[in-house]
């Protein structure tokens, strides 16, 4: 059956325009795109977008042969379909975190950005990302820290309940969760990650300074700070670099062609291909393809 899990879903939202494209948010971009320059590997033949939403990060994948866009919602995909078109390079695939679509070992990168803060299993999503990993893939995660400055301070003052230096998670809004950078770095290793760079990263995310200073200049004294990220997390972000620890159990085959790129997201069997939808080899299970995107969201009735 299909997970059961909450999720959240931006199904028939207009986020990209909401919350990116007014201008508020331009330092957290910058800041956000610095980060990404310095974790992101150099090259490589397949990556996986998880939570690409409209393709604004995407832009930055150009050193990949092809690119998967994951996202749970179609409306966003839609949209970043609009935005980067059909050139072969992109494959846009509605599926959730939980049971992913893709064959074992089928990338060599990933990331997976202002996503983890909306999972209410998150040591569940990352075992599922390592599993579609190469051997040595590398893997970028942004995460909410709740270890960071503001809240520290709001508790020192009594003016929150919930204590930032506490391991567990806290969900401050429904699905919307903090999380403390130890619990997360356990999180990677039980998933088959070792950890290899962190940066800390919207230091300066605060109203008064994004109304006197520059988004440029913010941005720049970011790119300052962001190293420090190895050694200390008091950013309301962070964002982790990881590769796929130990060595395969068995053979890996490459990717080559699209049709082996993908598994039923329930019992990971092989799909056999048809024009407007694949099934199942092993349960039967029909999953849709419809206005450019892979659909694994639902199953065919």
């Amino acid at each position: 059956m299909i997970d059961s899990r909450p999720v959240c879903d931006y199904e028939g939202s207009n986020y990209q325009a909401e919350f990116w494209g007014q201008g508020q948010r331009e330092y957290e971009e910058r800041a956000e795109q610095i980060a990404l320059k310095a974790l992101l590997p150099k090259q490589g033949r397949w990556f996986l977008e998880l939570g690409a939403g409209a393709g604004r990060q995407t832009p930055l994948l150009a050193a990949f042969d092809h690119v998967v866009l994951m996202d749970y919602s179609r409306t966003q995909l839609g949209q970043a379909r609009a935005r980067l078109g059909d050139d072969g390079r992109y494959t846009y695939v509605a599926a959730n975190v939980y049971n992913l679509p893709f064959a074992p070992a089928a990338f060599d990168g990933a990331m997976m950005v202002r996503v983890l803060h909306h999972l209410v299993d998150a040591p569940a999503a990352l075992k599922e990302i390592r599993d579609v990993l190469a051997p040595h893939g590398v893997f970028v995660l942004e995460f909410a820290n709740k270890q960071n400055w503001k809240a520290i301070l709001r508790y020192l003052l009594r003016r929150q309940n919930w204590n930032p230096f506490s391991p567990e998670p806290v969900e401050f809004e429904k699905l919307n969760f903090d999380f403390h950078p130890r619990a997360v770095r356990q999180w990677l290793a039980g998933a088959g990650f070792k950890v290899e760079h962190q940066r800390t990263v919207s230091h300066f995310r605060l109203g008064l300074l994004k109304r006197l200073l520059p988004a440029t200049v913010l941005a720049a004294a970011d790119a300052l700070a962001q190293p420090t990220g190895n050694w200390l997390q008091f950013s309301p972000s962070v964002f982790v670099q990881c590769a796929v620890a130990g060595e395969p159990d068995g053979e890996v085959k490459e990717i080559k062609e699209m049709r082996e790129l993908f598994r039923c997201p329930i019992c990971k069997s092989g799909l056999q291909s048809q024009p407007a939808e694949m099934q199942c080899v092993n349960c039967g299970r029909r999953w849709g393809f419809k206005d450019g995107i892979y659909d694994f969201k639902e199953e065919l009735s």
